[in-house]
């Protein structure tokens, strides 16, 4: 479960748009009209300063020297929002059934949501012998913390075929051999790799790749068939307890709120009388939640600080222009 950061930047920033568009209200006459928290006027209704810095607060890296420009921006487009809202009303659009049911379906999702948020905010801290614990347990993440750069293949192979292709990395002696071996036996493969940092792989697998040496070649099982790794490179980039303790301290505290979070939905499971109806029956046992495998601090909300070169630059933030997927993120939360 993901938990929304308040302070920081975001809300800054939110902050300085406020100010600003008090201050721009004020003249310098004597008979200045009061501050007013209206940023425009769409016919007969009204778009609020907080529904400016609402958005806003969802706009991840957004720089004080950008803030200007950002509200603009989003002024412009909840006057559009407002426009077709209005539209949809005069044609009588929020009665329609499939519209009611929708914004029915966004109440029960944001009040659940929010009752957990709340519960899960009274998690404590994790005590510093709970942080050196996790420090010590994870030489891989910190104090041995190394750059991975990884070549990969991920291969679509039935489980009667995995020794076979075994066998082959085995005897291959580098991934050209393997696709070779691939190719001659049908096999559908995709390549991929990059550069990554511990915290960067899964978690489970993080005492695997510590202990791979340089040129080395790994396999790992996966639903569909088979990852094949080889270790191009790696350089050490460790970190000592003080600069990993507030990652370790954002992670566990996360893993707590998850933790209080699935214990109180059990909880008011047993408390709940709850009746199957129809053609639905009561599962007979729990099945696990198939999921993506977790990295090693994706639970955290700041990921561990990397080589520059461990995130790859088509997925690394903008940072010196505003990010228009950045400012319709922020707007989803108004829809």
């Amino acid at each position: 479960m993901a938990f929304q950061k308040v302070g920081g930047r975001a809300v800054g920033a939110a902050v300085l748009v406020a100010s600003a568009l008090v201050l721009a209200g004020c003249g310098k006459s004597d008979d200045a009209k009061s501050p007013t928290q209206v940023a425009a006027r769409v016919n007969s209704d009204e778009i609020s300063v907080h529904q400016i810095n609402n958005v806003l607060a969802r706009t991840p890296n957004l720089k004080p020297e950008q803030v200007e420009l950002a509200s603009s921006r989003v002024l412009e487009r909840l006057i559009d929002q407002e426009l077709l809202v209005q539209r949809a009303i005069d044609k009588k659009l929020d009665r329609s059934p499939q519209v009611m049911q929708a914004i029915e379906t966004s109440r029960r999702e944001i009040l659940s949501r929010s009752y957990m948020e709340q519960f899960a905010a009274t998690a404590e801290p994790p005590a510093p012998a709970a942080i050196q614990a996790f420090y010590d347990e994870n030489p891989a993440l910190f104090a041995e913390r190394r750059i991975y750069t990884l070549q990969e293949l991920n291969i679509t192979v039935g489980p009667d075929k995995v020794e076979a292709l075994r066998a082959a990395v085995a005897a291959a002696g580098n991934l050209n051999n393997v696709v070779t071996w691939l190719r001659d036996n049908n096999l559908p493969f995709q390549v991929g790799g990059g550069v990554r940092a511990a915290e960067q792989l899964p978690l489970e697998a993080l005492p695997r790749f510590a202990s791979m040496k340089d040129g080395q070649t790994g396999l790992v099982q996966t639903p569909q068939g088979v990852l094949v790794i080889y270790l191009a490179a790696s350089r050490p980039q460790p970190l000592d307890l003080a600069a990993a303790t507030p990652f370790i301290e954002r992670f566990l505290l996360n893993r707590t709120k998850a933790d209080m979070a699935r214990d109180e939905l059990k909880r008011l499971r047993d408390v709940a009388q709850i009746e199957y109806m129809g053609k639905f029956t009561a599962p007979t046992a729990a099945a696990p939640a198939e999921a993506a495998p977790a990295t090693a601090l994706d639970a955290a909300a700041t990921p561990l600080p990397a080589a520059a070169d461990a995130v790859p630059a088509a997925v690394a933030p903008a940072t010196e222009a505003i990010s228009t997927q950045a400012l319709e993120k922020g707007m989803s939360g108004l829809k």
